[in-house]
């Protein structure tokens, strides 16, 4: 038990870090005033209603640091509606006091374990002290710890399931790392083969044709250049924390593949596509996939998917487009992660969103030799 409790309390705090303030937080400050105000106007059954919406507004700018401080924010409002309780000896009692369940909330879903331990401490002892005092009222004591248990289970469950998405990105994103590690170890292996058939054809004909034993040593040099650009970006990839990539390996003269299914694919290209490395090509079979893959699951409506892939100078871009309505999807999600990390791997980027006229584009823009260093 001492270990569980132990663990709880150096629990850090939630993780992704939470937005500094949001739109909302400024609504609230600017509204929560005004509608105290106007419950301090219209209603005639509150002691001190005056001072209770002194008291009211006080506490509202504690909703722009609850999610970075929500402890301290938690004490703050907790401490003064005590003071205010034990100069009047009655609570707020107004209905805009809700906004206190926002800041308990804030501690479970943002806090860390000792924010939490603390914060429940404090809100459990203000409970007790505002309830428990001549004349007990059983009834606001078990509405209070009903209210309590609610809002600290909502914090955290969604503090959870954030978490545990962030698991699963991470999962995604290391099984991303180990297939483009799979696809740079084919590719670095195809030119060691090559570079090992060139050197044994060296050997033969050094002797008899030096002519042909330098022309071997030419592709050698070509073969073992691009290898070590392929290993610089293998270990460059396999250092980083967020390079992963989606599907079986592919090339360009693989994407004809993609067509069949419905709705049927459109496929266009300009450039010279023949003489791009590898793996900038599979990057593109592979965005070009799970961005087909994604119209056909979501695209409702969809007649067709339009796919155009050109060479222009030094970039290569990539657009996928549908027709269908609603877009292929509403939200990031593994798929689309796993093609934007997998552009940005080769310095080039990669967006996904609703297309202008409808449906859904996605666009990629990578270098013609990938971010190679």
């Amino acid at each position: 038990m001492i270990r569980r409790w132990r663990s709880v309390w150096n629990a850090p705090s939630a993780s992704p870090a939470p937005p500094t303030r949001v739109w909302r937080d400024w609504l609230l400050v600017a509204l929560l005033p005004l509608l105290a105000v106007f419950e301090g106007l219209v209603r005639t059954d509150l002691p001190n209603a005056l001072a209770a919406v002194v008291v009211l507004i006080a506490i509202v700018p504690t909703l722009l640091w609850r999610r970075t401080h929500p402890l301290l924010m938690l004490v703050i409002s907790f401490a003064v509606t005590s003071v205010f309780r034990l100069v009047t000896g009655h609570d707020l009692g107004l209905y805009t006091s809700v906004l206190l369940l926002l800041i308990i909330y804030s501690v479970f879903r943002w806090g860390s374990g000792r924010a939490i331990v603390v914060g429940l401490a404090i809100m459990v002892a203000s409970t007790l002290a505002s309830t428990l005092a001549p004349p007990i009222d059983l009834t606001n004591l078990i509405g209070g710890f009903a209210f309590l248990s609610v809002v600290g289970l909502l914090g955290l469950l969604l503090r959870f399931a954030a978490r545990s998405r962030m698991r699963e990105l991470d999962r995604a994103k290391a099984n991303e790392r180990a297939e483009l590690a799979r696809d740079l170890h084919d590719t670095v292996a195809h030119h060691v083969s090559a570079i090992a058939i060139q050197a044994q054809a060296g050997l033969a004909t050094a002797g008899t044709n030096p002519d042909a034993a330098t022309t071997a040593l030419r592709v050698i040099e070509g073969e073992a250049s691009r290898t070590l650009s392929e290993m610089r970006s293998m270990v460059r990839m396999l250092r980083g924390d967020d390079e992963p990539t989606l599907a079986p390996a592919g090339r360009l003269d693989d994407l004809h593949r993609l067509a069949d299914g419905t709705p049927p694919v459109a496929l266009t290209s300009a450039g010279d596509l023949d003489r791009l490395p590898e793996l900038v090509a599979a990057a593109v079979y592979r965005i070009a996939q799970e961005s087909i893959t994604n119209a056909r699951r979501h695209a409702r409506g969809a007649t067709r998917i339009d796919v155009h892939v050109a060479v222009e100078g030094d970039r290569v871009h990539l657009t996928v487009r549908d027709d269908g309505a609603g877009g292929a999807a509403v939200a990031p999600g593994y798929g689309i992660t796993g093609m934007t990390e997998r552009a940005a791997l080769l310095g080039g980027v990669c967006t996904a969103g609703p297309a202008p006229g409808g449906g859904w584009i996605v666009t990629a823009d990578l270098p013609r030799g990938g971010a190679l260093a």
